[in-house]
């Protein structure tokens, strides 16, 4: 089972870490004539990656409760907890901030760490100077299931009876009903990538109406953005659908000329690891400072920026990479970044290299931010000015670029025009639909399938707009039935639009919005399918596992009583590959210890203990025998340079010409270097056809996709020529694929 994860952020004021990971749920308050009192429940929305059926996990308030592991093991809390640059800094300036007994209050507390620190620097303080002044610590968290993760956390630490723990949003605190007085500090970190994606000026805001003294210590104290204009093709690449398949020769055109945002990804900052592109990225300015946030005193909900910016080189304006700059106390001595790797070499602006991250502060849960110019960008020449007008709402930045030299009233090529028939998809998916490659392999795929064919029903069991176009372009004489699951009735709009300039007559294309195992021979027509088919891409599920996508063998094995006897499957086969991932021991901060680092079980933060969260969070690295960690679906890529242990290997096969079934499969691999093996990165080949000759692979060689990533409780001394069987398991009740690696001296 999977979280029902959504790309769009949903707000409210301090809901912390889980809301980009978990974006939707409902809560409901329930008598329970048992207690006698009022009890809170917390529904959690879950998929069932194979059927696309959900249904609802009850939390409940009582602490004797365990809830599911999957509700936090997926989210960013762990990798968090484990940033000990981090920590160490919220911890050094508490104890800095705090210099007197005071109100504290804690939004968004999760674990309860950042209230520990301050109920332990107010223990601190010599009490012979402040004998009548009491302190107190209060911790406002909205998400139940970490409001009882932090009680057990608090009763670990022996400070349950230091920290008053509310169960609310900060916009529902009340003074003199939650809150006894005005808080004199607050200390607080709901910030995301982007900084303000969690809703940062919102509760701030409502902070200093409601819940502040008129003049509030806080921790952070400030933070800066920064940017700078980069030329970098993948970059562009991933949002340019439109130029990149100008360059295409299969004649189908997803958009069309005059239809060039039909498909497009959203105008927003995307969170990426940039270091690993750093050789794909030119720098064309130097680093510029576009706003500046005091935690201390009330924001503003909107405001805008114009920097001007004098370019460095020659290039192409793709895209602009901005991080932040956290300054966490008043006096500007302790200072956290975000900033790219090439950023400490090229860059020698101190207040830009404040806080800057060592080669072994890696981690996952903040990353840098990037907005890209659609279509061609902007061509710039050295010394050259550009003008950035930077604009920030309540969540959200957005940028538009021009030229000094051209005149103001012309819009930048950050502004584009958005039909209401147009498709959203991910900037990964935009990636793969301008792939020439990828392009050609489902042609020739789809051109070999439907040769023999007359007047044949293609039934597109996915999301895939591509395979929908195809296949009704390619055979005049066909029927296609789309099930388009995901995109409903906005993929039915998006193909009503672009019919016409793909050739095709849409009266042949059907739309059913539904998944495919509910299709039936009324839907059809009472004819039987000739062509069965799927990338398969299911929109809104990008971040599940590579192994989750069978649900189209799931699918494929509900439709087998209406397939035709010749019918052809397109994937007919899965391939599970695999490799061992290690990193040389004497080089610091690369991917997998990096990885396995970040996911690790958790002892003491900063002097408090937290292993009584592990289990829940989904601790991966340190686990006790036979525990094992969750699998995690991971860009490889994004986590800078790796290097594989041994060949890559198949784990097993999966036969969609055969109804699902359980599959396993062992392996011996020889290891041919010596190494410390951190964990196994898993991912599926597909292949097209019958004869095997076509295979679109999502391994970590193509960034398009996430990979399967499975860390080891205690990383593996290897050496060259030594070896480890794999043994794999699929069951397609549940999904759930195990791997149990053994590992073996020559």
């Amino acid at each position: 089972m999977a979280l029902v994860t959504f790309h769009q952020k949903v707000f409210s004021p301090a809901w912390g870490k889980l809301f980009s990971s978990v974006s939707f749920r409902r809560s409901y308050h329930n008598k329970t004539l048992k207690m006698g009192h009022e009890s809170k429940r917390v529904f959690q929305l879950k998929m069932d990656p194979l059927s696309g059926n959900i249904e609802w996990v009850v939390v409940s308030e009582a602490e004797e409760e365990e809830e599911p592991k999957s509700l936090l093991s997926s989210t960013s809390y762990l990798d968090m907890l484990n940033d000990s640059r981090r920590n160490r800094a919220f911890h050094e300036a508490i104890k800095k901030t705090i210099t007197r007994p005071c109100h504290v209050l804690d939004i968004g507390a999760g674990t309860g760490l950042l209230s520990m620190m301050a109920s332990k620097a107010m223990h601190e303080l010599d009490k012979s100077e402040f004998s009548s002044t009491h302190g107190m610590v209060t911790a406002c968290e909205a998400y139940l299931p970490m409001v009882k993760l932090m009680k057990k956390v608090l009763r670990a630490n022996g400070m349950e009876n230091q920290i008053r723990v509310i169960h609310k949003r900060s916009d529902e605190l009340e003074v003199g009903v939650d809150i006894r007085l005005r808080a004199n500090i607050l200390v607080s970190e709901i910030l995301d990538s982007e900084l303000l994606g969690e809703g940062l000026i919102p509760t701030l805001q409502h902070a200093h109406d409601t819940l502040l003294t008129s003049n509030p210590q806080t921790v952070p104290y400030r933070a800066t953005i920064y940017g700078q204009l980069v030329e970098c093709a993948f970059l562009h690449k991933m949002h340019d659908l439109y130029s990149n398949e100008a360059l295409a020769s299969d004649d189908i055109h997803l958009v069309p000329t005059g239809l060039e945002t039909a498909i497009y990804v959203k105008p927003q900052q995307y969170p990426f690891h940039c270091s690993p592109l750093s050789k794909d990225i030119k720098a064309l300015s130097e680093p510029y400072k576009i706003f500046t946030f005091d935690f201390w005193r009330r924001p503003d909900s909107y405001a805008e920026n114009e920097v001007k910016i004098k370019v460095n080189c020659d290039g192409n304006v793709h895209a602009v990479i901005s991080w932040w700059v956290l300054q966490l106390d008043s006096d500007g001595t302790i200072f956290y970044s975000t900033a790219p790797s090439w950023i400490n070499s090229s860059c020698d602006n101190p207040e830009v290299l404040r806080g800057f991250p060592g080669a072994s502060d890696w981690c996952d849960h903040w990353k840098q931010c990037v907005w890209v110019c659609p279509r061609m960008g902007m061509p710039v020449s050295k010394n050259e000015q550009v003008l950035i007008q930077a604009i920030h709402e309540k969540t959200s930045f957005r940028y538009n670029l021009r030229k000094i030299s051209v005149p103001s009233k012309e819009l930048g090529p950050c502004n584009f025009h958005i039909r209401d028939n147009s498709l959203v998809l991910s900037p990964e998916r935009i990636a793969i639909y301008g792939d020439q490659d990828w392009r050609l392999s489902m042609l020739t795929t789809a051109t070999k399938a439907l040769q023999k064919k007359n007047s044949p029903l293609c039934v597109v069991a996915d999301d895939s707009v591509f395979w929908t176009i195809l296949t009704a372009s390619l055979s005049t004489s066909s029927n296609v039935l789309s099930m388009l699951p995901g995109l409903h009735m906005k993929g039915s709009q998006y193909l009503h639009a672009v019919a016409k300039a793909n050739g095709i007559d849409i009266d042949r294309v059907k739309v059913l919005g539904k998944r495919a195992s509910s299709l039936t021979m009324d839907d059809t027509d009472q004819r039987k399918v000739d062509l069965l088919v799927a990338e398969p891409f299911y929109n809104g599920n990008e971040g599940s596992l590579p192994w989750q996508n069978l649900r189209f063998w799931k699918e494929r094995t509900t439709l087998d009583p209406i397939l035709s006897k010749d019918a052809v499957i397109m994937p007919c086969k899965g391939i599970l590959k695999a490799c061992a991932m290690f990193l040389p021991c004497i080089v610091a901060g690369l991917i997998i210890q990096d990885l396995w680092r970040s996911r690790r079980c958790l002892g003491s933060i900063e002097g408090f203990d937290h292993s009584v969260v592990n289990k829940t969070l989904g601790g991966c690295g340190d686990l006790p025998a036979p525990e094992e960690g969750p699998w995690l679906p991971f860009f490889i890529w994004q986590c800078g340079e790796t290097e594989e242990l041994a060949e890559v290997f198949t784990v097993m096969e999966f036969n969609f010409l055969e109804p699902i079934r359980k599959c396993s499969g062992q392996t011996k691999i020889q290891f041919n270097k010596n190494g410390i093996c951190h964990g196994f990165a898993l991912w599926i080949d597909w292949v097209m056809d019958s004869s095997n000759t076509i295979v679109i692979s999502t391994g970590p060689a193509r960034k398009y996709w996430k990979q399967g990533v499975k860390l080891l409780s205690k990383p593996v001394s290897v050496r060259e020529y030594s070896w480890a069987e794999v043994d794999g398991y699929f069951d397609p009740s549940n999904g759930e694929l195990i791997l149990k690696p053994t590992f073996s001296s020559p």
